[in-house]
């Protein structure tokens, strides 16, 4: 995740700065599907174990572990101080929430789980959201809209479109088909050699506006949508929390993909049958089943 500046950092990019953006061949792609895959297991396995009662820092230790069983590192752990394999935010906790011993999750809450890592060099990156136990119907209507919008900002990755245009049909279905608050603070990103790259891609916007998405270029889509307003309360004396400014919920869904003549390919799909039409290549169906075995293997013990 990337705040307006750089994840969670504070360069700016200024009026007629150079925009510094690689274009992934074949080959890299290949190695970040990988990643992609081995990531997207990480969130099968969640899946497996979370539940009322546990503790949000169950799902850290799980991640940690996974990470270490398929020989995956931890990129959060250590960006600019963070501590954590995980950010994990809880209802109407935005992002960048630490994963913690003594929150216990409950009943209708709504999770969000956001992590990047590497193998051999490669980056994947990627948030899902999670309801805890039985939701009330409110919050399974904002988990819908916003995975929907995800894939509609995903939708126009296309070489000759333009940033604008992922945030503008985002913003348009969020905010004025349903009524959401479309987060401003926090945006998307490019990816690949580091964490993060240019360009930063907004979930806000107009159509035909900002740079134009060329082949080969590997960004994040990673709508945060709330039930009230837009603005976030970065106050939280950690320095990393942000909470909606009014205490509404926020949800959060977020694909790592490459934008190429073909369309838009998903690298961190977690149902390839599914994404069927978003996959790369083949590859990515024998690197998820791979992963997502182990991700199983690993949370049986946090059952």
């Amino acid at each position: 995740m990337m705040d307006t500046s750089v994840i969670l950092g504070n360069v700016k990019i200024k009026e007629g700065e150079q925009l510094m953006i690689t274009l992934k061949s074949p080959r890299e792609i290949n190695a970040m599907e990988k990643a992609g895959a081995a990531l997207a297991g990480m969130h099968i396995g969640i899946r497996q174990f979370i539940r009322p009662g546990i503790s949000s820092w169950e799902i850290e230790k799980f991640a940690r572990e996974y990470f270490k069983k398929i020989g995956a590192k931890a990129e959060q752990i250590g960006f600019e101080g963070y501590k954590y394999a995980t950010c994990v935010s809880v209802n109407d906790e935005i992002c960048h929430g630490f994963p913690r011993r003594k929150l216990m999750l409950k009943d209708g809450d709504l999770v969000k789980v956001d992590t990047v890592l590497s193998i051999d060099g490669f980056f994947a990156d990627s948030c899902w959201s999670y309801g805890v136990g039985e939701v009330k119907p409110e919050i399974q209507k904002l988990m819908d809209v916003t995975k929907k919008s995800l894939f509609m900002g995903i939708d126009q990755c296309i070489p000759g479109n333009r940033i604008g245009d992922i945030g503008a049909v985002i913003q348009h279905y969020t905010e004025d088909e349903n009524g959401y608050g479309d987060v401003r603070e926090f945006v998307g990103h490019g990816i690949q050699p580091t964490m993060h790259e240019d360009p930063m891609v907004p979930h806000y916007g107009e159509h035909g506006q900002g740079l134009r998405l060329k082949n080969g270029m590997t960004i994040t889509v990673e709508p945060m949508i709330n039930t009230g307003t837009w603005k976030a309360d970065t106050s939280d004396p950690s320095g990393w929390l942000a909470k909606t400014a009014d205490g509404g919920w926020s949800c959060q869904y977020e694909h790592t993909l490459v934008v190429t003549d073909k369309g838009p390919k998903i690298l961190t799909s977690q149902d390839p049958e599914a994404d069927a039409d978003y996959m790369y290549d083949d590859d990515y169906v024998k690197y998820f089943d791979h992963y997502s075995k182990i991700a199983k293997e690993v949370a049986q013990s946090y059952k």
